[in-house]
């Protein structure tokens, strides 16, 4: 009883907190930077191969969400949910080919409320996979640029593939010793920066989208010599053992490239160097973040401005011999994310690392809340500000994603941030049809197992359901998967 009035206490407390913060300062810009296919594979998420400084200095300045969660891993649907708040399963698209104001005209998303609200909304980069979708809601909409490859030697087989109807994709990785801006997340960060300096005086909302490290892997050169192939370990290619049959996809993604078989798993020296190439990826990445960053500094804004860093989704290299996302596995749901107050906010928490289980939806009403705006949409998110003051406060009991197979099966997956429970449901035989369970660290070096099939794992699978039909009742999953044309569950070049 002592502890339960000391645990609420303590939440009135820390709301007080960030309220009185708010009403001590105006109220603040804010600056997304939103990534394509980043898994947590940041130094400042304990790995030490990976070179991101400025990534973990903006960690330093923040909180980091550790058991953080994208509601599907893949980027139509994903940046749909996180940029309304609402779940994938309410609005009803699950694919690449259908927009989201193509159905949803009357949904208030983050860019139109924070239009509406006075602010000055920019989206740069790739921010939704349809690149004008919502375009009303942006005050500055930079196109996402096109270009992928430099090196004469492949634009010149692309010209060739082209002529022979033989696709448009050159091959999977490049590196050339050129600017940053020869790529188009050079240019990207170029437009955030210029935007920055004609906004310094108003009140503004940017969302800066960078699609490395999405395929291909072409970044200059001094990011691709950061690191040394050799030391990269290749993970087991085998499939998880009793996993559903339709659980992996087969990578598609990486089989569109020019020079990767269409058939079979990747042998070991090709393995390694698209394990570099993500990771020169990614580095080149965080120097993008760098630049945004500096320049916030060096114009005086970082004093009132928001900073978040996340994903979309993750990402398997090689892991499972896949490479793409597509699946409900840990690796493709789970991602980074990074929030750090402003500056001059006087009870900024710095340093800290929460093990909430948070959700990208969450960014919607978090970003609502910390800049005070009020009388938010009707949102199926969380705000997050109370774990910003206080990233131990206990939180959610499970995160949750889905992902299609055709317009009959639908894979319902939730974590409790130790063990990840997926359910397979069959929309026209109206029932599970399998189910899995595995922990959320697994080893990759060796074969995976889906641990549902032993007896030993009754009780974490009769507790993982339990907490899998708390979003997911039985009663519900009948209406899912809707009919999102193109819904096939098929890989994309996205």
């Amino acid at each position: 009883m002592i502890h339960n009035i000391k645990k609420r206490a303590l939440v009135v407390m820390t709301y007080l907190g960030c309220t009185l913060g708010m009403m001590a300062q105006e109220k603040p810009n804010v600056v997304v930077f939103l990534v394509d296919d980043l898994r947590t594979e940041l130094g400042c998420y304990g790995n030490p191969i990976v070179k991101s400084p400025n990534i973990d200095a903006l960690a330093k300045e923040g909180v980091l969400f550790q058991k953080a969660y994208a509601q599907q891993a893949l980027c139509a649907p994903s940046r749909m949910s996180l940029l309304s708040g609402l779940r994938p399963e309410t609005f009803g698209i699950y694919s690449l080919f259908t927009s989201f104001r193509s159905v949803h005209k009357e949904v208030v998303t983050l860019p139109q409320f924070f239009k509406a609200n006075g602010y000055q909304t920019v989206s740069v980069g790739k921010v939704y996979h349809h690149g004008f979708d919502d375009k009303d809601s942006w005050s500055m909409l930079f196109p996402k640029e096109s270009n992928s490859w430099v090196k004469p030697e492949n634009l010149a087989l692309i010209e060739r593939l082209k002529k022979s109807g033989k696709g448009s994709n050159g091959p999977a990785y490049e590196c050339e010793e050129v600017e940053d801006e020869a790529y188009k997340d050079g240019r990207a960060v170029k437009n955030a920066i210029e935007t920055l300096q004609k906004l310094k005086n108003d009140k503004f909302m940017m969302v800066v989208g960078l699609t490395k490290p999405h395929l291909p892997f072409n970044v200059p050169k001094k990011y691709w010599d950061l690191y040394n192939k050799e030391d990269f370990k290749v993970p087991s290619k085998e499939e998880p053992k009793d996993m559903y049959k339709l659980a992996l996809t087969n990578w598609g993604e990486l089989r569109g490239y020019y020079g990767i078989p269409q058939e079979g798993v990747l042998d070991d020296e090709m393995t390694k160097t698209l394990i570099h190439g993500y990771h020169a990826s990614v580095s080149y990445t965080d120097a993008q973040v760098g630049k945004v960053m500096k320049a916030l500094e060096q114009l005086d804004l970082r004093k009132n401005t928001i900073v978040v860093f996340m994903s979309d989704h993750g990402w398997k290299l090689g892991e499972y011999g896949a490479w793409c996302k597509h699946s409900n596995f840990e690796l493709d749901v789970n991602v980074p994310l990074i929030i750090s107050r402003e500056t001059g906010y006087k009870n900024r928490v710095t340093n800290a690392k929460s093990n909430a289980l948070v959700e990208n939806l969450d960014l919607f009403p978090t970003l609502a809340d910390a800049c005070g705006l009020k009388d938010t949409p009707k949102l199926e998110g969380k705000s997050l500000l109370l774990l910003l003051n206080s990233p131990s406060l206990k939180w959610s009991q499970g995160a949750y994603s889905v992902y299609p197979r055709g317009k009959n099966v639908m894979g319902f997956t939730c974590t409790d941030g130790t063990w990840r429970y997926t359910e397979w449901w069959d929309n026209k035989a109206q029932k599970t049809i399998d189910s899995e369970l595995y922990t959320c660290k697994e080893n990759y070096m060796v074969r995976v197992e889906n641990l549902a099939k032993n007896a030993k794992n009754a009780k974490e699978v009769k507790r993982m359901k339990l907490l899998l039909e708390k979003q997911y009742p039985l009663q519900l999953r009948s209406s899912y998967p809707q009919n999102d044309k193109g819904n096939s569950g098929k890989n994309s070049s996205e």
